[in-house]
């Protein structure tokens, strides 16, 4: 099948660069499917032709894929085995291909501002799975691999592989009041407009309405499970303790019994039970509250536990329930400690929940967060001449955005291991910030010049 599509030889090595191939007892190539096009428009084509009556036709699945990552790392974050969402559709035209699209991206914009991580929809590159069109979906992060781009005039967001000259310039601005911003983001879901590139090549065909058969247009998406939950960890959380989004939280609500042997397991246990019941009956607690019966512990102990789970709130069933019918609210969201009594903890919990909840509708409804170009400099100021100056610096930064820097001076360095001895520092500075630091030198050779936009 991957013969058949065109993709076991997309690189220079004669296969993918990530493709994990197995040889088995019979000498047959087996490969572990990083991507399943070829297997589902297979699928399709084996009951092809269909009549245009049965589409739109949207397949998913979610399942495990295998990439042989060169460099596995951040755990989850990118490792060789995965977990992801795939969604696959099909159509019997362009024109409505574009709409499954627009309809699939739009739900996925609802459910990333529902989970409630600040995310950013960015124009993608389509890479080796061919095709037409393609965004991807990013939480902005230092750790993230990929550099995004930002238009402060018009709004655009790209993902800097989009970007193939040295001066960086929006394609929907003129004006040096168009300026680019960048920021590292992780990618956690891709959609793809696919047209004909597997349906054609394996046979995946519908009977139009004028009774001939044509190759179906394609469409792909997919969101990364594993590495979603890592980037919501990496993205919300301290070092010490984990921050769940309220979404995929485990359980909202964490209730602590009394430790074994103390004065007031006997006298306070009667209040779990009611707690645990009439939880359930408060708004966004249903399922989601959790008792945490390990009474050898201390109460302390399982506390510092809670907070390393990541439960939004946490109540202690303790010593003040029996002489005061108190129990002890953490806020763990916001870090705050209450005393308060059974109703008024009811009651306290579905509000912080509330307001946990709309807090993070807000923030993932924006766009990238503010850029501070100087953390970049202070960053990889090891690349550049001593003499420079911290204000010196901040000027470069506040300018490499709109300076253009396209010189027949750095053209002919590009390939060079001493590029950065060579050209002049203040230019080398300007080049090596629009380009990102962190690309290695075979990257950079890719980068061509844009004389013929700047002269």
């Amino acid at each position: 099948l991957w013969k058949k599509s065109g993709r076991l030889g997309s690189s220079d090595s004669g296969t993918p660069t990530e493709l994990l191939q197995t040889t088995d007892r019979h000498g047959k190539v087996q490969i572990l499917g990083p991507t399943h096009e070829e297997s589902i428009t297979s699928l399709v084509a084996s009951i092809a032709p269909i009549t245009y009556r049965q589409f739109p036709l949207r397949l998913y699945q979610i399942s495990t894929k295998f990439r042989d990552e060169m460099k596995p790392r951040f755990g989850l974050m990118r490792a060789k085995e995965f977990l992801m969402k795939d969604l696959y559709t099909f159509d019997i035209d362009r024109a409505r291909c574009q709409e499954t699209y627009e309809e699939v991206n739009e739900a996925y914009v609802r459910l990333f501002t529902e989970i409630g991580i600040p995310f950013v929809k960015v124009a993608g590159d389509c890479g080796t799975m061919g095709g037409s069109l393609s965004h991807e979906y990013h939480f902005p992060s230092e750790v993230g691999e990929d550099q995004l781009i930002h238009c402060t005039r018009c709004g655009m967001h790209s993902n800097a592989e989009l970007f193939t000259t040295l001066c960086q310039r929006c394609k929907n601005c003129t004006g040096k009041d168009a300026t680019l911003e960048r920021q590292a983001g992780i990618e956690v879901a891709h959609a793809f407009i696919l047209e004909d590139r597997y349906t054609k090549a394996l046979g995946a065909t519908c009977l139009q309405p004028n009774g001939k058969p044509a190759s179906l247009q394609m469409g792909c998406y997919g969101i990364g499970v594993t590495r979603l939950i890592a980037a919501a960890i990496e993205v919300l959380s301290s070092e010490k303790e984990i921050r769940w989004p309220a979404a995929i939280a485990p359980y909202r609500v964490c209730i602590i019994t009394p430790k074994a042997g103390s004065r007031e397991e006997s006298e306070a246990s009667p209040w779990v039970a009611k707690m645990y019941n009439d939880l359930q009956k408060v708004a966004r607690c249903e399922g989601e509250v959790i008792v945490d019966d390990r009474s050898q512990f201390t109460i302390g102990k399982r506390l510092l536990d809670a907070r390393k789970m990541g439960y939004p709130v946490v109540v202690v069933v303790g010593s003040k329930a029996v002489s005061e019918a108190a129990f002890e609210l953490h806020n763990l969201t916001m870090d705050i400690e209450s005393t308060l009594s059974y109703t008024d903890t009811l009651t306290a919990i579905g509000a912080i929940l509330s307001i946990v909840e709309q807090q993070q509708l807000s923030h993932g409804t924006q766009v990238a967060q503010e850029i501070n170009p100087l953390t970049r400099v202070r960053k990889y100021a090891f690349t550049m001449n001593a003499s420079i100056t911290i204000k010196q610096e901040r000027d470069r930064a506040q300018s490499l955005t709109t300076e253009c820097i396209c010189t027949s001076d750095i053209t002919k360095y590009i390939n060079t291991s001493t590029m950065w001895m060579a050209i002049p520092v203040s230019v080398a500075f300007s080049f090596q910030m629009m380009i990102g630091m962190n690309r290695n030198f075979p990257t950079l050779a890719k980068i061509t010049p844009c004389s013929s936009m700047c002269g």
